[in-house]
């Protein structure tokens, strides 16, 4: 039976947070089972990370951070909505829960974006290929339109739609987990608007909120990327883009972004992740579901919007675009 046609981005986030992490990342990238990273610029390996990325022609992209550690911008020199009394930023939950009460000073989030893009190109010597969000904060309400902004202005054209089709029916997440890729997921079908009017453009699926740490497995993988390609026409092409955490494990205090490593990153769920990634099975299946690897440069020809699929095959939200 003739199938989607499948160009699969998948994206190593964290790139930076220590060398440990980096050093998986980098492995995974050789064997071709990564093909995008994204950096943070405050984390404590962002200077060895844009090495590497320079060293072995990495495409990298930028991981916007609101959440974690220290800012790399104006905050960083007195008190800011964005900072909790330590001067570090609120937390994975804390940054959103000031959002959701309207705490957060939106232009302070501006400049902060900007200080980090002109950090990626202090580090890198160019524009990142993409822009996303570290713990999905660019698509929360109000920092999805300065995120958006921000990016135009500095002509960044690809950002992550982090939408997972059917993740709030993966019944091997925990509640917690699942009920947080819920919420991501809506908040990324309301950051929609700001980001199309901005020129933003993105895969036209997304798959890694159920596959993410020890949840990862070749057959977790296909059958998100199977979800993905749900009443999609036969030949009809595709991007998604997988997003993954590989890496060897952290050891402190080495790593994180000025507060030492957390236990995400110290967990052996990062080196799951690696070993799955770069193992014969998921590479196999993948070939055998004809899905292509790709970084998202080459999927630069895309135009947005055009040739769309109907709502009726894909999210509506997502507005694919065809080659």
């Amino acid at each position: 039976m003739a199938r989607p046609r499948v160009r699969l981005v998948v994206t190593a986030d964290d790139f930076g947070y220590c060398p440990r992490r980096d050093e998986g990342i980098v492995e995974a990238f050789l064997v071709g089972a990564v093909t995008s990273v994204s950096l943070l610029v405050n984390g404590a390996a962002a200077e060895s990370a844009a090495e590497l990325a320079r060293r072995h022609s990495i495409p990298t992209g930028l991981h916007a951070n609101l959440s974690e550690g220290r800012p790399v911008g104006p905050a960083c020199h007195g008190a800011s909505s964005l900072l909790g009394p330590e001067g570090f930023f609120l937390g994975k939950m804390g940054f959103r829960e000031a959002v959701a009460a309207g705490d957060v000073a939106l232009p302070q989030v501006r400049e902060e974006l900007e200080a980090q893009l002109s950090r990626f190109r202090e580090l890198l010597g160019r524009d990142p290929t993409h822009v996303d969000g570290h713990q999905h904060v660019h698509v929360l309400p109000g920092v999805c339109q300065v995120f958006a902004e921000a990016l135009q202005a500095y002509g960044v054209r690809f950002t992550r739609l982090p939408l997972e089709r059917g993740v709030g029916g993966c019944a091997w997440l925990e509640a917690p987990a699942r009920a947080f890729a819920c919420a991501v997921g809506r908040d990324a079908r309301a950051a929609v608007d700001s980001f199309s009017r901005h020129g933003l453009r993105w895969t036209d699926a997304f798959v890694g909120l159920s596959t993410c740490g020890r949840h990862m497995s070749a057959h977790r993988v296909s059958g998100a990327l199977a979800r993905a390609l749900e009443s999609v026409p036969a030949g009809h092409a595709l991007t998604v883009e997988l997003m993954a955490h590989p890496g060897y494990p952290s050891v402190p205090p080495a790593g994180g972004c000025g507060e030492g490593p957390d236990a995400f990153s110290c967990s052996w769920e990062r080196l799951h992740e690696l070993r799955v990634l770069t193992a014969p099975t998921l590479r196999a299946r993948l070939a055998q579901d004809g899905v292509q690897l790709c970084a998202l440069d080459d999927l630069d020809s895309k135009r947005l919007g055009e040739g769309a699929l109907g709502e009726a095959t894909l999210e509506p939200s997502l507005q694919p675009s065809s080659p």
